[in-house]
Parts: structure tokens; sequence; C-alpha cells
């Protein structure tokens, strides 16, 4: 039997390869969209989940929905702030366990031409959506690699390989390529240490926040369709399998890919 640092026995099953029983895994902004779906994925493979946010009140309502098989847990951080991650990881290992799976996915964005947005605005953007995924990364690693092992899977985006329109945010485009380099990097350095990092690229999903905004400005959607080869909008849902995968020795091979799931927006 082939073995090696942080890599499965060549014997496993396919369906055991995406088994995370056992296993603790974290997710960041995970109270509600695609985080809820990403941290139902985890608990349906059998991982104990700690939805991660800064909004505890709906981070609670989460877990609750979700605790059942599995354990789940909630989990108050901020993802900006250095001491509020430190925290988050104490607690969550005093609670669950060693942490084998980090999924990075709190976010936020900003939408206004790039010569109306203030400092102020472009900063509080990359602070959440750039120097969170480092913060997590860091803290979570340094726990990965003192173990030999871990996953680590970073949410870019589509706008992180494109500039999509009609709306204008420079600040998130920046942020999200700026995730998929440091998964890069963070997988190079990492790689030989047993502690995997890859990210996905989400296009646009049909979340609370999205159908608000479309609310607001229900002509985007016709646009965002007629530039979406398949034509229709993500499920959030429809993450889920691709999370499992690069989450579980399925992709044990796999490090510092980013995988786009856009229905073709960025084919085009």
């Amino acid at each position: 039997m082939l073995e090696a640092t942080g890599a499965p026995s060549v014997r496993m099953s396919v369906l055991d390869s995406f088994s995370l029983d056992g296993e603790t895994a974290i997710v960041t902004g995970a109270a509600q969209g695609l985080g809820k779906q990403m941290a139902t994925g985890l608990t349906e493979m059998g991982a104990d989940v700690a939805i991660a946010d800064v909004n505890i009140e709906k981070a609670e309502r989460t877990a609750s929905e979700l605790d059942g098989e599995t354990d789940v847990i909630a989990t108050e951080v901020d993802v900006t702030d250095e001491a509020s991650v430190e925290a988050m990881v104490e607690d969550v290992t005093d609670r669950l366990g060693p942490i084998d799976v980090l999924i990075n996915n709190a976010g936020i964005v900003e939408n206004s031409p790039a010569e109306e947005t203030s400092i102020e605005s472009w900063r509080r953007v990359v602070s959440v959506n750039l120097d969170g995924v480092f913060l997590c990364a860091k803290h979570v690693g340094q726990q990965m690699l003192e173990r030999g092992e871990g996953r680590i899977v970073n949410v870019s985006s589509m706008s992180g390989f494109d500039v999509n329109v009609p709306q204008k945010q420079a600040s998130y485009n920046t942020t999200k390529a700026g995730v998929r380099m440091l998964t890069q990097s963070l997988a190079v350095e990492w790689g030989d240490q047993g502690v995997r990092v890859n990210a996905i690229a989400p296009g646009y999903m049909r979340t609370e926040l999205v159908d608000e905004v479309l609310e607001e400005s229900p002509e985007m959607e016709e646009t965002w369709l007629e530039n979406t080869p398949m034509g229709r909008l993500g499920r959030p849902e429809e993450l889920k399998e691709l999370v499992v995968y690069l989450a579980s020795d399925a992709s044990s091979f796999m490090t510092g890919s980013t995988v786009v799931m856009d229905g073709g927006y960025t084919s085009r």
C-alpha cells in the first residue's frame, strides 16, 4: 500500500475518498447564503462544522438548523481582526477538536464607480475579502502545519478572472484576484508539509443578497443572463459537491488550483 504525508491509501474507494467522517471544519461567513450551503455539504459528508460569522445570532440559528448526526456549533469571528481570528481557532479546537478543513468564505462587496470610491470603502472590502482570508489561513494553517495535514478552500470569484458588468466593483474584483494568488502562494509554501490549499470561483448565484440587489435593479439580471452561456443563475446548493471534493481526500493530488463554476461566463 502506497502512503505519503497527507495522502490517502491508493486502495481507498471513490465513495470513501469523499467522506469527512470524524473531521472538524470551519466555514467563515456561514450564517447564510453560499457559506450555509457549503457547511451543509460538509455535514452531509460527516464533518463536525463550526459556523463562523460576525453575526453570532444568525450563526446560532444556522447551527441549530444543521445540527443533527454531526456536531454543528456557532462561533463569532471578525475576520479582519487577528485577535478575533485567534480566539475563533481556539474556541473551535476546544469544542470540536483539531481543525482539518477551513473554508474561507466570508466576503463583502461595495458597488461604486472607481473615481467615486472612498479609501474607507476600498479598505473595508480589502480588509474582509483579502486580509480576512489571509488571517484565517495563517492561524488555522499554523495548527495544520504542526499536525502535518489539512485542507483549505478559499472563495474567490469569477470576478477575479473577468470584469463582470454592469455593476462597478473594482475593489471586489481586485480582492478576488488577490485570493487566487494567495491560494497559489500558500499551496507552494505548504505543499510539502501536508497542507493543501485550493479555491473556488463562483459565478452569479441566486442567494438572498443577490435577490435583494435584483429587487432594486431588476435590469441587471437580464445583462447577467445574456452574458452567461447557460442562461441562468447558479443555485447555492450547486456548490456543495465542489466544496466537499476540495475538502476531502478525493482531491488528494490537487493544490494551488482555482476551480471556476460560473455557467460559462468567463469562457465567452
